[in-house]
């Protein structure tokens, strides 16, 4: 019901207009397909009719013209030598129009002594060669007149009229052609435009359906992609869309399921404890505080978690935080300071190699949660009589200079089958050994995210011969590059 509210409407749909289109560019070229050819071969035809015209007219009147004033007579004899030019109307009038000879449609027109109320005569009578030609009713209809001249005077006019049929059959044809040639591409226009408006729309309603099915969740389904077009290139992009939302999807499950399972574990345990309190009768003094200062611990570990979860999800949807200009080895100082207790309880040593002038742009907070967390990480898995090595340094020059904070430990190192997926969040590599110490399986996971939130890379890489290295490494940051313009 909901696809059919929403079906577009014949005379909006893509297909429609598409057609339309492919209809309206055909109709243009059918246009011009039967108008410019015929006005071409009208236009010669007419170019070949004055030239033949006038010529004939032209040796009349130069045949005519001599000192002696014509005659009837004379321009029957002038006529019947030169032969009968192949035309309906051959008329020759004196200087006043008056009418010599006139030969019309095969015969002698008794027209004889009339005057000649023609205007192509008239105007040939003032000294002018005319022609004139019209295609009516599929036949041509041209007429020409030129002056009959001697030194200078005009002696008559000569007067050609001339019907046309076979060179209006002829353009008749040509016409008659266009229009079955139109017809023809009329309807394979249709037939075409109806193909290939059904084939690209057909292949937007299968992304459209895509779309859809997307929407509602199955994030596996692909589109077919065939050909190089540009829709090609838009299924391409979808597919990896698709892709992407897929694996999102996945990541979010896992994580919901893993953080219900990271916390349901504490809230067990707790309402495990306060069970057996409450269902205590005669509970002594020194088991109760055991009991209470077990749900304090689980109470601490719900902390951890919700707060590391509180800055994944700051890291994943909060805007990023102002950065300044932070010196990353007075950082790392700063943690090797705060966790020397914790190591000297574990009795591992902690020894830093921290260069100067290592400023990078990030917030001090981040920075200082990453190294924390790097380097707590490097204590709490290590071996008694251990040592963590804390590193910064410089590396590269100008725009491609890095700083690097690496952290080595002496520990019993991560598995390399165990290397690509540390950083996933809930993971851990020894879980019983991770619950003891107190791991949420989230602090990688943030240093990574926060790494990446500031342009740096983390890598992490078994060390020779024991231990594990992680590196963090971001843009260096030069304060004289600041004051170029």
């Amino acid at each position: 019901m909901e696809d059919q509210s929403k079906k577009v409407p014949f005379w909006r749909s893509l297909r429609t207009k598409f057609a339309l289109t492919y209809m309206v560019i055909v109709a243009a070229v059918i246009v011009l397909l039967n108008t410019y050819p015929v006005l071409v071969s009208q236009d010669l035809m007419y170019q070949s009719k004055k030239a033949s015209l006038q010529s004939q007219a032209a040796v009349i009147a130069s045949a005519l013209a001599g000192p002696e004033v014509l005659t009837a007579e004379s321009v029957e004899r002038t006529i019947t030598v030169l032969g009968m030019p192949g035309v309906r109307r051959v008329m020759v009038t004196d200087p006043a129009g008056q009418i010599l000879y006139d030969y019309n449609n095969g015969e002698r027109a008794g027209t004889g002594g009339r005057y000649a109320l023609i205007w192509e005569l008239t105007t040939a009578l003032r000294g002018n060669d005319v022609f004139r030609s019209e295609y009516r009713e599929g036949a041509f209809r041209s007429r020409a007149a030129v002056p009959v001249s001697y030194r200078g005077m005009t002696m008559g006019a000569v007067y050609l009229y001339e019907y046309d049929t076979e060179q209006g059959a002829l353009l008749l044809g040509i016409q008659s052609n266009l229009r079955s040639m139109s017809v023809v591409i009329c309807i394979v226009a249709v037939i075409m435009s109806a193909v290939f408006s059904q084939a690209l729309t057909r292949r937007i309603g299968a992304l459209l359906r895509a779309i859809r099915v997307v929407r509602e969740g199955e994030y596996s389904h692909r589109v077919p992609v065939t050909g190089g077009d540009e829709l090609s290139r838009l299924g391409e992009e979808f597919n990896a869309l698709t892709d992407r939302l897929q694996t999102t999807e996945e990541v979010r499950r896992r994580f919901v399921s893993d953080a219900s399972h990271e916390l349901k574990t504490p809230l067990a345990s707790i309402r495990l404890l306060t069970d057996s309190i409450l269902q205590a009768e005669n509970m002594d003094d020194q088991t109760a505080r055991e009991f209470v200062n077990d749900i304090g611990e689980e109470a601490e570990r719900l902390t951890r978690i919700t707060e590391k979860l509180l800055t994944l999800t700051r890291l994943d949807n909060a805007l990023p935080a102002k950065i300044v200009p932070v010196d990353v080895a007075w950082v790392a100082e700063k943690v090797r300071h705060m966790l020397t207790p914790l190591a000297r309880s574990a009795e591992i040593t902690l020894e830093s190699r921290l260069e100067e002038d290592c400023l990078v742009l990030a917030t001090e907070d981040d920075l200082y949660q990453i190294a924390f967390n790097l380097m707590e990480n490097a204590v709490k898995y290590n071996v008694p009589g251990g040592r963590v090595i804390v590193t910064v340094f410089r590396r590269g020059e100008g725009r491609a200079c890095w700083v690097t904070l690496r952290v080595e430990d002496t520990g019993v190192g991560i598995p390399e089958g165990d290397m690509t997926k540390i950083f996933d969040r809930f993971y851990r590599v020894d879980k019983a050994r991770s619950r003891a110490a107190g791991g949420t399986g989230l602090g990688l996971s943030i240093v990574r995210d926060m790494v990446r939130q500031h342009g740096g890379a983390v890598t992490v890489r078994r060390r020779e011969p024991e231990g594990s290295c992680f590196e963090v490494s971001f843009p260096y940051y030069a304060e004289k590059e600041e004051m170029q313009p």
